[in-house]
């Protein structure tokens, strides 16, 4: 039992902190008075503009169709930073490996490009 001592530790610090980052901060806005909800804060908005339809209505579908591409280039850019910090040690073969990663990388923008998965009317 004393080998999990720590592990319980740790376990009872990170339950007391992220607990009083949640609670405190609530309990502080209601003893100093901030705490004032009206009907206008309450409403839900989104974008910064109020509702305006049901909010279980469907999102078109290039909307997640632009969101997985600016995942898959966003990573790209991810993979290529470490590897142009340390090309001119890794050899030649890191180079065309990057040059293959790069090509596929373009092939698939041309085919969402072609596709029209870009385009936003």
């Amino acid at each position: 039992m004393a080998q999990y001592l720590p592990i319980l530790l740790f376990l009872a610090v990170a339950l007391v902190l992220s607990s009083a980052f949640v609670f405190l901060p609530m309990l502080v806005a209601r003893l100093t008075g901030t705490h004032n909800p009206t009907p206008e804060k309450l409403t839900e908005y989104e974008c910064g503009f109020p509702a305006f339809e049901d909010s279980r209505s469907q999102f078109d579908v290039r909307f997640y169709l632009v969101a997985i591409l600016f995942i898959v280039f966003d990573l790209e850019a991810a993979f290529i930073y470490p590897w142009a910090v340390s090309v001119f040690s890794l050899g030649w073969t890191a180079w065309f490996a990057m040059m293959v990663f790069i090509a596929e990388l373009a092939l698939g923008l041309a085919y969402a490009w072609k596709k029209g998965a870009l385009d936003w009317e």
